[in-house]
């Protein structure tokens, strides 16, 4: 599907605003934010799925901006979400690794100092909401009712079984047996504070949740903030026949499970795009689709044309799909092709809401709107980063403007321009050595603002960092180790000890 030039839809956004300082004399707008968990790059209509269908967001991405180089701060969950929150890299603030979903009760958490930007709107007169998937901490002083939300429907941990019918014996027989601790993708789905006794498939009764608020927030005279923070398509792969019936040409079966559930999101946005026309939210709300992280291609997804998968700094584990939708104030049909981050939403969003970021509240994104209407990069020669702790080494990349550096495990840093080069199959390392240069350099100098995470995944992992080996950053940074063997970068460092 062709799209009109970014410069065409200036015109619409233009004419809508007048200039951007006009933002102020509109009516707040309702913001809906819609996440999906490990959707794949190519697991949308709007981004060329060859084969998964999502007809209902194609509409909104079609009348909306698509954001073609949208990025998270982090390539797994918890991380990610955290920084879309608080609107800063995890690294910055203890979060840089998932919390436990085992079900054991720890007193670990974002910290509650984060104002999250569900505080802010609050703040700014918006009724807020979170409905889904959270993984920010279930104590609670950590929980979403404590964080700057009216409304909490969905779970507490990292992820949570499909059919009530199949989790729910589990979950009663080794309640009754005693057992702890109890896998929070068993635990019963919460309103607020109180367990409910769900019947629908999870994704199906997350939309219905939302219809019921969306519903709800027109009779409080207030714009709504909604973060619609779907599990799906995430593990376990479960999915309703009736939506399996509809990929029935898709022979791989985890392929097959894997599209229906990204359906079934689908047939919920639906839902709620036409209760807010019905109620006459529609014209004033602002729509962001994207997810957490990039696809799990072991698990079903598809990144193409993106290399790597979830929890890669590749592009396929940290870039996402993207798009913003806002009739007669997004121009409809563009492409956007400069990079942005998850971050910038916190700052867009509080521009919208005619507020300010929390006094003295660091934010790592950039309010991007005027970008937006100019169709010019917000992120002109300033970074973007990722980086995921591995058991005693660093994965990293940065992107600025065209180009991008990568290191994966031990391998040797890469400079790409990903541009061209979407794939990442051409390291032009040896033809910019001075680029690369500079980039790890700015890269190193970023991780002078980490500090040391509040909890890792395990003791070996905690071992590395009591030893040193974790962060390491003095061998990740190592620009030489491209010229050299491993036996010469072995003695180079044997010597600096």
């Amino acid at each position: 599907m062709k799209m009109k030039s970014a410069l065409c839809g200036l015109t619409m956004i233009l004419s809508a605003f007048g200039c951007s300082a006009q933002v102020k004399k509109t009516p707040k707008p309702n913001i809906l934010v819609i996440l999906c968990d490990d959707l794949g790059y190519a697991d949308v209509g709007f981004n060329n799925s060859p084969d998964i269908i999502t007809p209902e967001l194609d509409k909104l991405a079609k009348a909306g901006t698509i954001m073609t180089s949208a990025y998270v701060a982090h390539p797994f969950c918890g991380p990610s979400r955290a920084a879309l929150m608080t609107g800063r890299y995890p690294h910055q603030i203890g979060a840089p690794y998932n919390l436990s979903d085992n079900g054991r009760v720890t007193d670990l958490g974002v910290p509650v100092n984060e104002i999250y930007m569900s505080n802010m709107l609050q703040g700014a007169g918006y009724y807020t909401s979170i409905v889904g998937k959270w993984h920010l901490g279930d104590n609670p002083q950590f929980r979403p009712n404590k964080r700057g939300f009216d409304e909490f429907f969905g779970f507490l941990g990292g992820g949570h079984r499909y059919f009530p019918n199949q989790y729910q014996p589990i979950y009663e027989k080794q309640k009754s047996a005693g057992m702890y601790p109890i896998n929070d993708y068993l635990k019963p789905l919460m309103h607020n504070n109180e367990e409910v006794s769900e019947t629908e498939y999870v994704t199906d009764a997350l939309s219905r949740e939302a219809v019921r608020i969306v519903t709800e927030s027109k009779k409080k005279n207030k714009p709504f903030f909604m973060y619609l923070s779907y599990n799906a398509p995430h593990v376990p792969l479960e999915a309703k026949e009736e939506d399996l019936k509809v990929f029935a040409n898709i022979k791989d079966k985890d392929r097959r499970t894997y599209a229906a559930m990204v359906y079934a999101v689908d047939r919920g946005v639906g839902e709620i795009v036409k209760r807010l026309k019905e109620n006459g939210q529609y014209e004033n709300t602002l729509i962001v689709f994207f997810s957490d992280n990039g696809g799990n291609f072991d698990h079903g997804a598809n990144n193409f044309p993106l290399k790597g998968t979830k929890g890669d700094t590749f592009e396929g584990g940290f870039r996402v799909p993207m798009f913003f939708h806002w009739p007669n104030k997004i121009a409809a049909g563009v492409h956007f092709d400069h990079p942005v981050s998850a971050l910038d939403l916190y700052p867009t969003f509080a521009h919208l809401a005619n507020t300010n970021p929390p006094k003295g509240k660091v934010l790592n994104g950039k309010n991007i709107w005027n970008d937006l209407a100019s169709n010019t990069s917000p992120h002109k020669d300033e970074m973007i980063y990722s980086l995921r702790y591995r058991e005693g080494y660093c994965d990293v990349a940065a992107r600025k403007e065209d180009w991008k550096i990568v290191r994966m495990g031990n391998e040797p840093w890469q400079l790409f321009n990903i541009t061209k080069d979407l794939g990442e199959h051409k390291d032009l390392s040896g033809q910019f050595p001075d680029r690369l240069k500079e980039m790890v350099a700015e890269t190193k100098e970023w991780t002078k603002t980490h500090i040391a995470p509040l909890w890792v995944y395990s003791q070996k992992d905690a071992e590395y960092w009591e030893s040193g080996r974790l962060p390491g950053y003095d061998d990740t940074f190592e620009v030489d180790k491209l010229r050299m063997g491993p036996l010469e970068y072995k003695e180079m460092m044997e010597k600096r000890k």
